[in-house]
């Protein structure tokens, strides 16, 4: 089954368009797993059996585990491996390089960490993502305008009468031959969101900055989703993990996505007229 299928598919099944984001900070674990053999992989375990049936996908930010040494790697690679197989694992790891440093970087996650889809990095042009664009089942996600306030020193850059993540929006659509690139766009930028969805109206967006950094949640809706109110994916992190400090945290944690898929299928409701 191709990604975009199984997306929609997922979205479908779970009333979900929720990725919850396990950028898993060892310093923020609760002090009652830090004697455990992998804290980090101990409390994603706990996250996910807590939220599993209310999102449709799960974004692994690969910086909180490299930054672990072999004991991140291994829960990282174990953590996709605790991800039920319908739900989508999303390898946030910014790759992109020249093609036989992609060709290993897509080894790695795809083969190796058994991703579904990856973000990556345009900067270097479409041999540096043609390793992760070979199968229909897998997805790279193509950083277009990021949620962060650095995003306007490159990526607000005009290009002729046009900024330059529209110039990469209009070019990696022709790279996308096999239907498998999706875009990430910050929700703190909703005017160009819904400029990248006319753009684009039928690719996966991944949608950062909801919750901590302030992006309106009405907008990755309305302008998020396709014509039928799929292929968002809203990605919320630490509002949801760390929800409660105490040994609570995955309850926690079950309540307020509960509570953000609740809001998110309101604005579906509004604009789509289905939750």
């Amino acid at each position: 089954m191709s990604f975009t299928s199984r997306l929609r598919q997922i979205q479908k099944e779970n009333s979900s368009l929720l990725c919850l984001g396990l950028d898993t900070d060892p310093a923020k674990i609760p002090a009652s797993l830090r004697t455990s053999e992998n804290p980090q992989l101990e409390f994603n375990r706990r996250i996910i059996e807590a939220t599993k049936d209310l999102v449709c996908a799960y974004k692994v930010n690969a910086a909180f585990y490299e930054a672990e040494g072999l004991n991140g790697w291994r829960a990282m690679k174990e953590t996709v491996e605790l991800i039920p197989e319908e739900l989508i694992s999303i390898g946030d790891a910014k790759r992109g390089d020249i093609g036989n440093s992609s060709e290993r970087y897509a080894s790695a996650l795809f083969d190796l960490m058994n991703f579904d889809a990856v973000t990556v990095s345009p900067y270097m042009g479409e041999d540096s993502l043609e390793p992760f664009l070979r199968s229909n089942e897998r997805c790279a996600f193509v950083l277009v305008l990021t949620s962060n306030p650095g995003s306007r020193d490159i990526q607000r850059l005009k290009v002729g009468k046009k900024f330059l993540y529209e110039k990469v929006v209009e070019t990696a659509l022709m790279w996308n031959r096999k239907k498998n690139i999706g875009f990430v766009v910050g929700a703190t930028h909703p005017k160009e969101l819904e400029r990248v969805r006319k753009k684009a109206p039928a690719v996966p967006l991944l949608i950062p900055g909801i919750g901590s950094q302030g992006g309106s949640l009405e907008s990755a809706v309305k302008y998020g989703c396709d014509k039928r109110g799929f292929m968002a994916v809203i990605n919320a992190s630490r509002s949801i993990l760390y929800a409660s400090s105490g040994d609570d945290f995955a309850g926690a944690a079950r309540r307020e996505a509960m509570k953000l898929r609740e809001e998110i299928n309101t604005w579906r409701e509004k604009f789509f007229g289905h939750r």
